[in-house]
């Protein structure tokens, strides 16, 4: 692995110069070992890397500290991932525990089945979990999510997980009050297992490869379920092709949360004030190349003033694209100059005085529905170098 040392900003041109020159040297001499494996960190030859058993102390306190001294957790207690009950967890899918689920970036570690199950025990995950967390390791590592910058960046990106249809009924996700704050087990352990699995199988250690500056208490567990008794429009497992029977976990890249305390009940004010809270001018989304893809929470009451109104979720994406597009003078000179780098093809020049959207289509704002009653919404900046991926949980093989 050719390793580039991050960040940048406080380094003179000569030192950047003399880093680019020795990571070229590191990629030559990768590509030309002849025991170099494919991008995705392994060739077909490449044998499954098997867990192996460990002894650790009886005592619950001792084997915490053990754990934490080989850096296998998130600070927090974990669950000794015992023969047992590891077994117990394989038992909710017949995928072989051998399977390769994907290789998770940056350090490229094979996501078996067995290990995902390991680290969903570790987590304090039921059994019944684990076919969702398959589906959000392999929505993860798809190309456009771009894990391998998520996990390396000096941004508190961190990935959300949303789940969508009847398994979120089945597993007892929090969709309502409160669905991203503390208190219900299967949101805290569903999303700290996945936290876990990029840690412990990709290698996102905190100050090692993980460089957020400032990180954000989303990197302990980010999940919750979409409200569709309170959604009145259809639910995202269709929105994004899925059967109404089906369920999916989608994931997204997000930057943190800004609660939008409004009590407009007119659908222009309203559209106003979240317009008015996604357009900041440090924000990635309108940095990044061809834009970000920001989302925002809508509260049952919000989305009902919007649907009133005649609105559908296109529509209402398409009101936000166009109220939140931002005058380029806002942005610090630097940021502009970045920006005009990365748009260029999408926007052509930029003066101080051109808007830029913060996506490069009104499809790209993502709409979801979920909380309790209150007139409260919640917008969530992307990291913006990225995609959102859906991927559908299997469930037929749930005991």
């Amino acid at each position: 692995m050719a390793v580039i040392p991050h960040p940048f900003g406080p380094r003179t041109r000569p030192e950047i110069t003399q880093l680019a020159q020795a990571i070229v040297a590191d990629v030559a001499r990768i590509l030309c070992n002849p025991g170099t494996t494919g991008t995705a960190g392994r060739n077909e030859s490449t044998p499954t890397v098997r867990p192996h058993l460990i002894e650790a102390p009886d005592d619950y306190e001792e084997m915490n500290a053990f754990f934490r001294q080989r850096q296998w957790g998130d600070g927090l207690p974990l669950v000794p991932p015992t023969q047992e009950r590891v077994a117990r967890m394989l038992q909710y899918t017949q995928r072989s525990p051998e399977e390769v689920v994907a290789t998770v970036a940056p350090g490229f570690g094979q996501a078996t089945v067995e290990h995902i199950a390991i680290n969903a025990v570790l987590a304090g995950c039921s059994p019944p979990f684990l076919p969702l967390l398959i589906a959000a390791v392999e929505a993860v590592s798809a190309p456009e999510f771009n894990l391998q910058s998520v996990q390396t960046t000096t941004n508190p990106a961190t990935p959300w997980l949303i789940v969508s249809g009847p398994v979120t009924r089945q597993l007892q996700i929090n969709s309502g009050i409160n669905c991203l704050g503390q208190g219900t087990w299967a949101n805290a352990v569903l999303g700290r297992a996945l936290r876990l699995i990029l840690q412990n199988i990709g290698g996102g250690l905190p100050e090692v490869m993980d460089r957020a500056t400032h990180g954000q208490p989303g990197k302990y567990s980010f999940c919750c379920a979409e409200n569709e008794d309170g959604n009145p429009w259809e639910p995202l497992h269709i929105e994004h092709g899925h059967a109404p029977e089906h369920s999916t976990v989608t994931v997204v890249a997000a930057a943190g949360t800004l609660n939008i305390n409004t009590h407009a009940k007119d659908v222009t004010d309203l559209l106003r004030m979240i317009a008015d809270a996604m357009c900041y001018a440090a924000s990635n989304d309108y940095r990044a190349e061809g834009g970000g893809e920001p989302w925002v929470v809508l509260s049952p009451e919000h989305a009902e003033i919007l649907k009133q109104a005649g609105l559908t979720k296109a529509g209402v994406k398409a009101r936000l694209w166009e109220l939140s597009r931002m005058p380029a003078h806002l942005m610090a000179k630097k940021d502009l100059i970045r920006t005009q780098h990365n748009r260029r093809a999408e926007l052509g020049e930029l003066s101080p005085d051109s808007l830029v959207p913060i996506s490069a289509t009104p499809e790209l704002i993502g709409i979801l529905v979920a909380g309790g009653p209150g007139g409260h919404s919640v917008y969530i900046p992307s990291y913006g170098n990225t995609r959102s991926v859906t991927r559908r949980v299997d469930t037929t093989c749930n005991k």
